[in-house]
């Protein structure tokens, strides 16, 4: 058993797992065997700062549901005890991996599941429900009232669909639009035209998918590169009526210039599944932006995909636990 032994007696491990919001770990999978060898606490609210420390101060095994939570050096540095991290998924942006390195300590990821296939579906939710204004209709009804001046919709048939990365994800995306009977054209820094060809879009320039697109939807890795890549000069290419979704991450846009062309009403209207800080705060300005569809970080929230996260860390503790080989370990 990966025990302490002190003062002649066994010391049982602390695991702390962050950020369930979802409830999920117990939920879906079987944490017995690992509460018969460690003492397990696990949180279903964000912590932050001083709150955070004192919860995860004394662990020796940290268990991360994404990158809800940051991991970086100064909070590593503090984390005396801590002997092993566990996140879900296959990338995490928000640890130092280094610094645990540095410290010799072994990082395990999960697999992923159907994760693309729910952000694909959840990206068509989001440009239906704020193609056809779904939410204002619905409002109408609730309201006890009728129809009103935004009750005229276009359709998406005809309409120009722009996709800013045609990975996994974007394709996925592609396909549904030309279903709908849409253009599709796409930009990426390393796309060729055999590429989007290859998936029914047109290759085209960043500005140009700006400007002609009827949707822009995001679906581009978050580097250092690609951070605040969507600016006001480039909010302001997009047609006066044209929609922004993004359920990719927050870091391609940048809000502030966003909040700015939502307001001013200079583009359509947006869709957003990100955040630069999640949860969203009260008093945030998206909350009361003309025309603004949100949901709390959804794409990758999904059950089949939530059970493979929580089946690959339950096996990657229990391994840990019992001092057998580290389950897959970050190179």
């Amino acid at each position: 058993m990966n025990a302490i032994k002190k003062t002649g007696h066994i010391m049982r491990k602390k695991i702390v797992v962050l950020d369930d919001y979802e409830n999920s770990y117990e939920k879906l999978s079987n944490w017995s065997a690992i509460k018969g060898l460690a003492d397990v606490q696990i949180f279903n609210q964000p912590l932050l700062g001083i709150a955070l420390l004192e919860k995860i101060q004394d662990a020796h095994a940290l268990v991360l549901m994404r990158d809800r939570t940051p991991l970086k050096a100064d909070l590593i540095a503090q984390l005396k005890h801590l002997e092993y991290v566990v996140f879900t998924g296959t990338r995490n942006l928000a640890i130092d991996t280094e610094a645990l390195k540095q410290r010799g300590i072994p990082i395990s990821y999960t697999e992923w599941g159907p994760s693309k296939d729910s952000t694909a579906e959840l990206t068509w939710a989001l440009i239906l429900g704020l193609h056809k204004r779904l939410i204002e209709q619905n409002k109408l009804i609730i309201e006890n009232q009728w129809r009103n001046q935004h009750s005229l919709l276009p359709v998406l048939k005809g309409q120009t669909l722009g996709l800013v990365g045609l990975g996994e994800i974007g394709s996925r995306v592609a396909k549904v639009a030309l279903a709908f009977g849409m253009k599709v054209v796409t930009w990426s820094p390393n796309m060729t035209s055999e590429r989007a060809a290859a998936v029914g879009a047109e290759s085209v320039s960043l500005d140009i998918l700006m400007q002609t697109s009827d949707i822009v939807s995001l679906h581009i890795v978050a580097s250092p590169t690609t951070k605040g890549m969507i600016n006001q000069e480039k909010l302001a290419l997009m047609k006066k009526d044209a929609l922004l979704i993004n359920t990719s991450r927050s870091t391609l846009v940048d809000t502030g210039a966003l909040v700015q062309a939502l307001q001013k009403q200079s583009i359509g209207g947006a869709a957003l599944d990100v955040f630069d800080i999640e949860p969203l705060p009260a008093d945030h300005p998206l909350r009361s932006t003309p025309n603004t569809l949100l949901t709390p970080h959804l794409g990758f929230v999904a059950e089949p995909v939530f059970k493979s996260f929580t089946t690959g860390v339950v096996e990657s503790l229990e391994a840990w636990l019992n001092g057998q080989a580290i389950i897959r370990p970050l190179p």
